[in-house]
């Protein structure tokens, strides 16, 4: 079995844990080294039966064979830790019962969990997160850092860029264009095209910040 080694050890890590139980329950594919997180100090030895093993600097003791996966939800976050740690194996984790075709291209440190469904031709770059129970339509195409939350539908053509986040819930039309560094608020209904750095709300979805490089 291959080593995997989970970055983080808070809620969605725990899940990513999860996850990968439900692939081994599959097919026996990996064996859980434990969580590394820089908070370490201040947590449990084990959490879900699994080692804390200590903060981000651990990794630099293990060898080059051993996988990677950064289980954070914040986007910028997850570059910062990739940033860190050059030259490491990062996982494809994409949860057995997923429906996906074969013309989709997904890339390293990329996770997608239960219950989703990816039509033809979507391209998902590297270190995405797609949650629970969402759509992803023909030809679209999610940039690097990118984070889908649950039960989000994206039709088909859809262009996300790089660091956005699409809360619980959202809609987005065919065709459309979302911006870097978006937030798109839960249950938000997105019918044009968003500009970079912004947060949107409501149905229709509606700009209330622009210009933080922040959000």
């Amino acid at each position: 079995m291959k080593k995997i080694v989970i970055i983080g050890a808070s809620g969605f890590a725990t899940e990513v844990a999860w996850l990968i139980e439900e692939i081994n329950n599959c097919k026996e594919e990996w064996e859980i080294l434990g969580f590394v997180d820089d908070n370490f100090e201040n947590l449990p030895k084990y959490i879900n039966g699994y080692r804390v093993l200590g903060d981000i600097n651990y990794i630099n003791q293990l060898s080059n064979d051993i996988f990677l996966i950064v289980g954070i939800g914040n986007g910028k976050i997850r570059e910062k830790i990739v940033k860190k740690i050059p030259n490491r194996k990062f996982a494809i984790l994409i949860h057995p019962d997923i429906k996906v075709s074969s013309t989709n291209k997904i890339e390293e440190g990329t996770i997608i969990c239960s219950g989703s469904i990816l039509t033809v031709n979507i391209n998902i770059k590297k270190h995405c997160i797609v949650n629970l129970d969402c759509t992803i339509g023909h030809a679209a195409a999610l940039e690097e850092y990118t984070t889908v939350l649950p039960s989000t539908n994206i039709s088909g053509n859809v262009n996300i860029k790089k660091y956005t986040t699409l809360g619980t819930g959202v809609k987005i039309i065919q065709g459309i264009t979302i911006g870097e560094n978006v937030m798109v608020g839960a249950g938000a209904v997105i019918i044009k095209d968003i500009e970079d750095n912004c947060t949107v709300v409501g149905n229709p979805g509606k700009v209330i910040k622009k210009g933080d490089k922040n959000v």
